[in-house]
């Protein structure tokens, strides 16, 4: 199994494309070809656990890591560290839809299932690669990324890592989650833009000239913990993988049987991973792209524009306020067969104009198998209401997005196939909005009073991780404009 950049051909390994990150050319790395599962090694699967699936997914990507390697990874980053050791279990919440839960995680988000496995992955990586350099993890985040990967990282031997985050664009709770992080290897810092101008930054600095100077002379060099990076990819096609497994167990569905996925969709990389799955047999029919207020995707499926050019929206839901969507890029070289002179032209058109339009033949790919729909805040919190007065069934203000979203689908097209919608996060990460959802009561000031609050009205327990922030002191308060990004990154390397 070789990778391939989006903007130009190329035959790399995946311990180089994990390591690496980013392409040179700023392009991203995507798999030559896509393996896949016959129906015997799906029912083989059928009975393993999460660990087992995973390692069965991630060997027929890694092949230039060994089975002990790739085991060592997955059990390091799989026991122990989430709920009754599921990762990403099924709930059911009738009208044949399942909840894909992916936040019980030790920071409360679908991130960790990624995060927990990347620093091992990048570690062998590493040793292959055997530079002898530090590796400088640089992060940019709405959010959960940023918390996920300083608790895989912190510490990390031969590793550093640096996170930027929006100052005004995360919630208090993410802010604290990220602020108070140990760690000797550990910088964060808080930008005053949005997310776009901290990934836009990341970006521009991994292709720097002089910061590839700089981290030559003091033997370091970049890798990244974005979804940009495949090794944070990969792990998330393996809860797609282990969800249909799961679904055939239960007897949700017969071998074969299709079933649609609903994903509340930012910088695309979790409804990728989705498609992914998908290229390696799993039969997913639909895929639902949940937008919040910035509904840049939305628009992209319905009309074959991509345009950021418009106005910028501070929401609920703030992992998903994005308006540049960087996983769509392989999406794109998927549709165009792999042609990266299509794909760069297109990316080349983003940069300069803020748009692009789809050829048509790639856009009659997107629309057949994408539906794009989206909702405000308001219709959010009636989706959080609703689950739960329903099915008691509580959720944070990301999910609620692809549960409207996804009842927007059925009711528009009539399609009642089962339904697996990704749930990306805890609702108490996002505690404020979700008691706003379920009360109309005043809300107390402290933040871990709403989280009492809220564990009081929904009878659901504070998250450990989260409670256990109560006291922690904040150690990381910098913030700075997004034209330093690169200073600050020097400052704290030297």
């Amino acid at each position: 199994m070789l990778f391939t950049g989006t903007r130009s051909d190329m035959s790399v390994t995946s311990a180089f494309a994990i390591a690496t990150g980013l392409a040179a050319d700023g392009g991203l790395f995507v798999p030559q070809e896509f393996p896949r599962f016959s129906a015997e090694e799906f029912a083989a699967m059928i009975p393993m656990d999460y660990c087992q699936r995973a390692a069965a997914v991630l060997g027929k990507y890694l092949t230039d890591y060994t089975a002990d390697e790739i085991r060592t990874c997955v059990e390091s980053a799989y026991k122990g560290t989430f709920d009754n050791d599921q990762p990403a279990p099924l709930a059911d919440i009738g009208n044949n839809r399942k909840m894909l839960e992916l936040w019980h995680g030790p920071t409360c988000a679908f991130k960790d299932l990624a995060l927990q496995l990347l620093p091992g992955l990048l570690t062998v990586a590493l040793k292959k690669g055997d530079s002898g350099r530090e590796a400088v993890i640089l992060v940019a985040t709405s959010g959960d990324t940023g918390k996920a990967a300083l608790a895989g990282f912190a510490d990390v031997k031969d590793t550093r890592i640096v996170v930027f985050y929006p100052r005004d664009g995360v919630s208090d709770m993410q802010k604290l989650q990220m602020t108070t992080q140990k760690g000797g290897n550990v910088s964060v810092c808080a930008i005053a833009g949005n997310f776009d101008d901290a990934q836009n930054g990341v970006k521009a600095i991994f292709t720097d000239p002089e910061m590839k100077k700089f981290l030559n002379d003091h033997n370091m060099e970049f890798s990244s913990a974005n979804s940009i990076n495949f090794g944070r990819l990969v792990p998330q096609i393996v809860y797609y993988v282990s969800a249909y497994c799961d679904l055939l167990k239960d007897g949700s569905l017969k071998a074969g049987e299709s079933f649609n996925v609903t994903v509340p969709t930012g910088n695309f990389g979790n409804i990728l991973a989705a498609v992914y799955a998908e290229k390696m047999g799993v039969p997913i029919k639909k895929f639902i792209c949940a937008s919040n207020k910035n509904n840049v995707l939305t628009d992209f499926i319905n009309s074959g524009v991509y345009d950021r050019n418009r106005h910028f929206y501070t929401t609920e839901s703030p992992s998903m306020d994005i308006l540049i969507s960087s996983n769509l890029e392989r999406l794109l070289h998927l549709f165009a067969d792999g042609d990266c002179q299509v794909v760069a032209k297109l990316m080349s058109e983003l940069k300069n104009s803020g748009r692009y339009t789809l050829p048509a033949g790639m856009m009659a790919k997107v629309q057949e198998k994408f539906y794009g729909g989206f909702c405000d805040d308001l219709a959010g919190r009636q989706a959080i209401a609703k689950i739960f007065k329903e099915r008691n069934y509580l959720c944070d203000t990301h999910t609620a997005v692809a549960l409207a979203v996804a009842d927007a689908y059925r009711a528009e097209t009539g399609d009642e196939t089962l339904m697996v919608i990704a749930s990306t996060a805890s609702a108490y990460k996002f505690a404020p909005a979700v008691l706003k959802a379920l009360t109309d009561g005043e809300l107390p000031e402290d933040d871990f009073r709403k989280l009492e609050l809220l564990a009081e009205l929904t009878g659901t327990n504070v998250p450990a991780p989260l409670a256990g922030l109560k006291g922690d002191k904040v150690l990381h308060s910098c913030c700075v404009a997004k034209e330093d990004m690169a200073q600050f990154i020097r400052q704290r390397l030297s």
